[in-house]
């Protein structure tokens, strides 16, 4: 509270004239406040704080309110009966996440290198050596080690060969015995055995399947009688390892565009398939908006594009008595847990699109109700 100064007694014109002062000087901090309460429109904060991020302490969830509290809790354990494979997220691990554009810049050999089909242990083949039909055997297999054995040469090892390399080295090697100088052999897989790849996730068949010569990524989606398109997200993962038993072994993920693929016939995204792949067809991404809005529930995020702008848009706005400005989303990235408190207000009365929250998979946005 502010008090007259004091005068000295007696002196009646200064009274006035203090008087005078004081008054004044209480009119200026009178319409000083009332221009910061003009200037602080509904919703903005006086310290321009739009987003405030906190970590959760201990699993408690402050703020939303026993109702919200306990709908978080049976979403969490629904997100979680989710999981495809309890091993996928293992897999994935911390490895880099191409798209196919990247992934054919970094490794422009690969492509070349898988269109060719490598011989294994326990595939079978047929060898023709024209017009030597005593010589040609219609199945010859492959022993675990990669080895085969054909009359007049023996023992050769051939695993890791393409047939193309198998047809000259089996016309050396009966060169070499000086038994035919020059001769015509023609090697084909007649079953494939050795490689594999696996296909998991919203898929109709998923399992382990044996690797073909040029099978691609089509080719994978057919074997597993194609993906649920309700469940399925856009992309699919293809999980690689490089380098495979070397001391420089990685993996690399491979983002596949399904649209492009399927719809608009992307061939760039059609890529051949190695031994030990992994194609993952993930199930499509969702955030969760709960507490005062027109229609809570579950919502796709077919592109893991959406901001919380657009989700409280899509899920009707909010209701007359929402605290808009102390929305929340439950977020966990690393393994911790946060609480992103967001001033919707700040953000579209005043324009800042720039201060909205692009949303991620599996975020929970809690819209708490305001009691003012």
């Amino acid at each position: 509270m502010m008090l007259p100064p004091k005068i000295l007694p007696g002196a009646a014109e200064g009274r006035r004239r203090h008087r005078l002062v004081w008054a004044l000087s209480k009119m200026r901090a009178g319409a000083v406040l009332l221009l910061l309460l003009a200037f602080c429109a509904p919703g903005c904060a006086v310290n321009d704080e739009v987003v405030r991020v906190t970590h959760v302490q201990s699993g408690e969830l402050s703020g939303l309110g026993p109702e919200n509290a306990a709908r978080v809790a049976e979403i969490k354990k629904a997100r979680g009966g989710r999981e495809i494979s309890p091993q996928i997220g293992e897999v994935l691990g911390d490895a880099p996440q191409l798209s196919v554009a990247e992934y054919r810049s970094r490794f422009p050999e690969a492509e070349c290198a898988e269109s060719d089909y490598q011989v294994g242990g326990t595939d079978v083949l047929s060898v023709v050596v024209y017009d030597e039909p005593d010589l040609s055997k219609d199945a010859v297999p492959v022993s675990r080690e990669g080895y085969i054995s054909f009359p007049l040469v023996g023992r050769v090892k051939v695993a890791g060969l393409t047939p193309v390399e198998i047809e000259r080295l089996m016309a050396h090697e009966l060169a070499a015995k000086q038994y035919l100088l020059d001769a015509h052999v023609s090697v084909m897989v007649r079953e494939y055995n050795s490689r594999h790849f696996m296909v998991l996730g919203t898929v109709n068949a998923p399992g382990t399947y044996t690797l073909q010569a040029g099978e691609r990524v089509l080719n994978a989606l057919s074997k597993v009688g194609g993906f649920d398109r309700q469940r399925a997200g856009s992309h699919a993962l293809l999980i690689r390892t490089l380098e495979s038993g070397t001391e420089t072994e990685n993996r690399v993920i491979v983002k596949i565009d399904l649209d492009s693929l399927l719809k608009r016939g992307d061939q760039a995204s059609n890529l051949y398939l190695r031994d030990g792949d992994m194609l993952f067809v993930p199930p499509v991404s969702r955030y969760y908006i709960i507490g005062q809005v027109q229609t809570p529930g579950s919502y796709d995020m077919p592109n893991d594009e959406v901001s919380l702008v657009e989700a409280i848009g899509a899920a009707g706005g909010f209701t007359p008595i929402a605290a808009r400005n102390k929305t929340r989303i439950i977020r966990v990235e690393e393994g911790v847990e946060k609480i992103i408190v967001i001033n919707v207000d700040a953000i579209t009365r005043e324009g800042r699109k720039v201060s909205d929250i692009a949303l991620k998979p599996d975020d929970i946005v809690v819209v708490p109700e305001s009691f003012f």
